[in-house]
């Protein structure tokens, strides 16, 4: 029996790229589905929070995701560009954000044809694997095609049903909180949040316990 769980995602954020070898290798193993559920990234949620925190909070998560990415052998770049249009120096959000609402709602559209994680985790290792421009039409068309997706096809409708779109990733946020929790990543099974790379085994165990069985 094939179990199924939500995976709730955002391609600004380090700590789900580098989970998502993990997740990718579980559904390999196990007769596991996860379905990918975009947000929007923080920033675009509350974009006076990275104002408000700790001064360290910003310096700390750019050394605990390089040494994790060194520790598991999981390539990892800066973004070229960010998602996210940000001044590092005085962490304050742009007004204009031109790269994360096209992709995020080609990721909603994904999900859409049952392949938005295939679509998200070949996205992100162009984004966290320091691909040039991984937001041009060339890279993002090698990243459709390596889901299995037509790009002109995801473009268009990312473009033409837009409202719709961030209706649904809207609806994520909120799923999301509902199961009690609200960053990703977070794996929610059985209305059981997991949040962080770091509980993908506590995760499994769990999974298991229902019945979770290895592919044949």
């Amino acid at each position: 029996m094939t179990l199924t769980a939500d995976l709730y995602f955002s391609f600004r954020s380090p700590y789900t790229y580098l989970a998502m070898p993990k997740w990718r290798a579980a559904m390999a193993r196990y007769d596991l589905d996860i379905v990918l559920r975009q947000v929007y990234p923080l920033a675009i949620r509350e974009p006076g929070f990275f104002e408000r925190t700790h001064p360290n909070w910003l310096r700390y998560t750019f050394l605990d995701v390089w040494r994790i990415a060194a520790h598991e052998g999981i390539t990892m770049r800066p973004p070229k560009p960010d998602p996210i249009v940000q001044d590092i120096a005085t962490r304050q959000i742009a007004a204009e954000q031109p790269y994360i609402f096209p992709v995020v709602r080609m990721g909603q559209v994904a999900t859409r044809r049952g392949r938005g994680f295939a679509f998200a985790d070949a996205v992100s290792q162009r984004i966290w694997g320091g691909t040039e421009n991984w937001h041009s039409d060339a890279n993002l068309g090698a990243a459709a095609e390596a889901a299995g997706l037509d790009f002109a096809t995801l473009q268009a409708e990312a473009r033409d049903d837009a409202e719709a779109l961030d209706a649904e990733v809207a609806a994520n946020q909120a799923a999301l909180e509902a199961a009690g929790h609200w960053g990703v990543p977070t794996l929610v099974f059985n209305g059981e949040p997991f949040f962080g790379q770091d509980r993908i085994e506590l995760a499994i165990a769990r999974m298991k316990a229902a019945g979770l069985e290895e592919r044949v």
